[in-house]
Formats: structure tokens, sequence, C-alpha cells
């Protein structure tokens, strides 16, 4: 069991005939603990029933609440969720919400200090007063594991660019690699091309690209490892990249093989995908079954 400790939104998904909790930090939160590792959430919630309702499924995924703030003066989180013919998800994230004032205290920096790990997204970097925490709080992290979410307009290439070069891991999915290349002036078109020139410019050793249907690629340590992916029918992809990563994590947290883990990895996210909502519980036998079909 490893300690780690995840920064960042915690929201309702609304889609058009229910709502779900999510939010990218939350999902990796649940899939962590999922696994039986040590997980603390720091976030922000506001009063009333749908910060309550957050706050008790956190309790009961057990995940440590210590660091989730109750605001006053903000609602609790919310995304509009459309989704496409093929189950693929768009969002509308409503601004200012609790999540977007997170402060900086003792109880969420000794958390940093004392984790294996601490991760956290770009989204929650949109106001600044979550940022200015975010920026201090990596300042105490031992391996700082940074999740690209670019959701227009709630990003800058400086923070990006910040972000990155903070980070001892990076994740992204095919199409944030490319655009991120770009603005850091690439001119390769492979993918793995791309990935190296991260690698290169940030001096980062750990990085993972996600290829939706089509699996992922890892960089751990110099070698690259890929899965290319599952078949399966697509309800929707809300959460799916989310339970990747943090099955991810707690595999080569745990130091199973790279190339155990992307496996590993990327059937959970496709037993997300397959499934409504960003956080299906799903046992052992259903993920055995799954991976080795007789």
């Amino acid at each position: 069991m490893v300690k780690i400790t995840c920064f960042g939104e915690i929201l309702w998904d609304v889609f058009p005939t229910h709502k779900k909790i999510g939010g990218a930090p939350l999902n990796v939160a649940s899939r962590l603990q999922s696994f039986n590792q040590n997980v603390t959430m720091i976030s922000a919630v506001g009063k009333g029933e749908n910060g309550v309702k957050i706050m008790q499924y956190l309790k009961d995924c057990g995940i440590n609440t210590s660091c989730v703030q109750v605001h006053d003066e903000y609602k609790t989180g919310k995304v509009k969720v459309m989704l496409n013919d093929k189950g693929s998800a768009s969002y509308d994230i409503k601004y200012p919400r609790a999540w977007d004032k997170i402060r900086l205290t003792e109880v969420n920096k000794k958390a940093v200090k004392s984790s294996d790990a601490f991760v956290f997204g770009s989204l929650v970097a949109r106001d600044d007063s979550s940022r200015n925490t975010l920026y201090s709080l990596i300042e105490l992290a031992k391996y700082k594991i940074f999740d690209l979410n670019l959701r227009p307009p709630y990003y800058t290439k400086d923070v990006l660019f910040h972000l990155m070069d903070k980070a001892d891991f990076i994740k992204f999915n095919d199409d944030e690699l490319f655009e991120v290349c770009k603005y850091m002036g690439s001119k390769f078109n492979s993918l793995e091309q791309n990935l190296m020139f991260i690698s290169e410019k940030t001096n980062t050793k750990h990085i993972c690209i996600t290829k939706g249907s089509h699996g992922a690629v890892l960089l751990y340590d110099n070698k690259l490892y890929y899965n290319s992916g599952f078949l399966v029918k697509v309800i929707d992809t809300v959460g799916a990249g989310d339970s990747f990563l943090g099955t991810l994590i707690s595999q080569l947290l745990n130091n199973i093989n790279p190339q155990k883990a992307i496996d590993f990895a990327c059937a959970i996210g496709a037993l997300v995908a397959q499934s409504e909502g960003a956080n299906p519980v799903l046992s052992k036998s259903e993920i055995d079954a799954f991976i080795n079909p007789c």
C-alpha cells in the first residue's frame, strides 16, 4: 500500500437524464482506493445537499476527507456533460465553484509532505486561489503526477509549462500531446517523437499517452511500453482516462512491471468506458473475466 494525495475538482457530472459524482482528481482517487491504496483528497465543496453527498461518497469509498474544505460562499462544482453518438463527452464547466477556491492550510501541507505521490491536473489551475495553493503544495511533494485536462478556455500555455516542468510523471491523451508539442515548437509528426520531445524539454522520464480505443504508450525510465487497447461497446467515455491513470499509478508505485501495469490500466479504462458514469464499481471477478476471457 502506498500513500497518495489527489488535488483538484470534485463535482457533479450532470448528464441529460441523470447526474453522477465526478471530477478527474476524484475519479483518480476513487480508482486508487478501489485497489486499497491510502488516498487523501484535497478539494472543496459548498454547503448543502450536493456537497454533503460528495463528502459521504468519499467517506464510503474510504478516501480521507480531512483536507476537503466546506465553503459558505461558493457552490459545489457542477459540469453539464454532452455525449455524442459515439459516447464521447464535451463539457460545460460552471464557474466559480468551491473547488476553485481551495485554501492552503497546515493540514493539506502535512498530507502532501507525508505522501508517496501527489496527483493534480490542469483544470484546477483556472482560478488564482486554487492555482496558488497548488503551486505551494507541489514544492512539498516527493513524486508529482500531472494529468493534463485541457478544457478550453480554462488553461494557459504558461501554466501548462510550469506544471510540466515541476512534474515527475505526465499523462496526456494523444490530442493533448500534439497540441502541447505544437505550443512548444515541435517539428515532429509521430506520437513517439513528440513524446520523447516532451521528455527532453521537461526532463521527465515518466510519461503516458492514452489513445482512446487504441490503448496507450508509456515511457518509463527510457523504455517505451505499448498496449493496443480493448474492443468494447462504449456507453460513455467520462472518467475512463481517470480510472486508467489511477490504475497505472497504483501498479507502478507498487513496483509492478511497467508492461503489466499499462496492460491492466488499459483494461480498467475499457471497462469504465463500457459502463455508465466515471466511477463504476468493478469486481475482481469482472476484471479477471475481461482480461482473461474463456
